[in-house]
């Protein structure tokens, strides 16, 4: 045995170490800020032998770096891990941005600090065992163990008296539809008897699951529908502009998007594959909405938050839009462009925050002008502007032009309308992050922070932002390099599988795709 079978059990084991050495440590002077990014430091490092010794030549829909043991007899519970091309690269952006998300919070949290850090680390114990667990049991641990770091981030270091309101809306928003996945999956062990996603996904291809179509339905809605919460999809998003307003911004950077739209992939595709692809138009359809609803309620706002949230809201979409036009360019897109709403909403919110401790203040009515008193901070703007906007050379753009070509390509209904009105937010993007800038840092100086001294970025903040620029510029000039892995998810999550005729309940509000209709025929 070598590090290859144990490096994920490794990658969860670190910061759960590191959460309980910081509770036991006493909180005195910058402990717990060193302890904290001592372990996110170990932990990113680790994470990076996963790339190192990935065999980019496996067979697609094969796990590597596998562990698989018994744990509970009855009922038949796995401690089950592995990665593909499709989590591997998100374990690593997990690991990336937790000592940058360390770096930003130095002097910010100032009070409670042995609480902060060690929900920190609970959070990225959690989020790395989602993105590795094979088991669904295990999965729907780690699942519901994220939900109680991040709703206690809110509730004690939020940025006002909103914040105990924002927390509980986030948790109930996420935990009812939890419970209903919770019924999903057992309904889906009842029929199979076994929790195994790679047997799940071989009983699913043989349509051996069950023979109970409307049954099948019940139990694919009550996945989609938690995961989608989670992402959020348009409508669901009404937690998103509360908790993100309210949340630290080491929480905040990993709150939106990874791990609803990972669960999407990896259950829903692989355990109801029908049933995804029926469901596929209407999906592509809220994408597309979520996509230019996002924008323009982004337009018009006053709060730097608030503008923040809703364009995560419409980043995501982009998202949705492509894993649901079921092509390798879509598919391969939307993981892509998953990774990039980690780098650039990650970098984006770090600004915010840098410009929040400086002035007290999310309202761009009070500011103007900032460009000639802090020019770093207006470069690293200006560049991570550019990345969320999708200029080419950057990795916003590839993202965005994968999916937008995967959406013309798809065989789903209407999907040639869906995508042109997706494709005008990608001017309705630029617009609001643009004039952003133009009302932040240029024009005249505001009275209200003109005669406040501040400092430009210091070097603690260089350390954590330009990482994030250097992966911005990586990924969009040597896409190839990312892409070599996840092609082969997105090869495999696209392929077609037999048709099967809708239940007549269900087949009146969602539209099937163009082959299926002639299946049906």
């Amino acid at each position: 045995m070598n590090i290859d079978h144990t490096i994920l059990t490794v990658l969860i084991l670190v910061p759960l170490a590191g959460a309980v050495l910081l509770a036991l440590l006493p909180d005195k002077g910058r402990l717990m800020q060193w302890g904290a990014l001592a372990v996110t430091l170990i932990t990113f490092i680790c994470t990076l032998h996963l790339p190192a010794r990935y065999d980019y030549s496996a067979v697609a829909g094969s796990f590597q770096f596998e562990q698989n043991h018994e744990w509970i007899n009855s009922p038949a519970i796995r401690y089950h891990l592995g990665v593909d091309g499709l989590s591997m690269w998100l374990v690593v952006l997990t690991g990336f941005l937790a000592p940058l998300g360390v770096l930003v919070s130095w002097n910010t949290i100032g009070d409670r600090k042995k609480l902060f850090y060690t929900l920190f680390l609970l959070q990225q114990v959690a989020m790395i065992g989602i993105f590795v667990s094979l088991d669904l049991f295990l999965y729907y641990a780690f699942w519901e163990l994220s939900l109680v770091p991040m709703t206690l981030l809110i509730a004690t270091f939020g940025r006002s008296a909103n914040r105990r309101r924002a927390a509980i809306k986030y948790f109930l928003y996420t935990f009812i539809p939890s419970a209903i996945l919770l019924v999903g999956m057992l309904w889906v062990y009842a029929r199979t008897g076994t929790f195994q996603l790679p047997e799940l996904a071989q009983l699913a291809a043989a349509h051996n699951i069950s023979s109970n179509n409307a049954a099948l339905w019940l139990a694919s809605l009550a996945f989609l529908v938690a995961f989608a919460v989670k992402v959020p999809v348009f409508p669901l998003h009404g937690w998103l502009t509360d908790a993100i307003t309210e949340a630290p911004t080491a929480a905040v950077m990993v709150l939106v998007g990874k791990l609803g739209l990972y669960s999407i992939l990896r259950f829903s595709f692989s355990i109801f594959p029908e049933q995804s692809r029926h469901i596929a138009p209407l999906m592509i359809a809220l994408g597309a909405i979520g996509i230019v609803y996002g924008a323009l309620i982004a337009l018009v706002q006053k709060d730097l938050k608030q503008l923040a949230a809703y364009g995560a809201l419409g980043h995501v979409s982009v998202v949705v839009l492509g894993i649901f036009t079921f092509t390798i360019a879509g598919i391969d897109g939307g993981i892509y462009a998953t990774l990039n709403e980690g780098i650039g909403a990650g970098a984006f919110f770090i600004l915010l925050g840098i410009l929040y401790e400086r002035y007290g203040t999310y309202d761009m009515r009070d500011y103007g002008g900032l460009a000639a008193k802090l020019p770093w901070m207006v470069t690293l703007f200006v560049i991570t502007t550019l990345s969320v906007i999708g200029l080419p050379m950057l990795n916003g753009f590839v993202g965005e032009f994968l999916v937008l070509t995967g959406g013309m390509q798809s065989a789903v209904t209407h999907h040639t309308r869906w995508t042109v009105l997706a494709t005008t937010g990608v001017i309705l993007t630029a617009s609001y992050m643009l004039w952003m800038i133009q009302r932040v840092f240029y024009g005249d100086l505001n009275e209200n922070t003109a005669d406040v001294p501040v400092p430009d970025v210091t070097a603690r903040e260089h350390l954590a932002l330009w990482p994030l620029i250097a992966v911005m510029l990586f990924m969009g000039i040597a896409s190839p390099y990312w892409l070599r892995a996840i092609d082969t998810a997105g090869t495999y999550l696209a392929q077609e599988p037999q048709p099967i005729e809708l239940p007549a309940a269900i087949s009146t509000i969602v539209p099937q795709t163009s082959a299926a209709q002639e299946a049906t025929k």
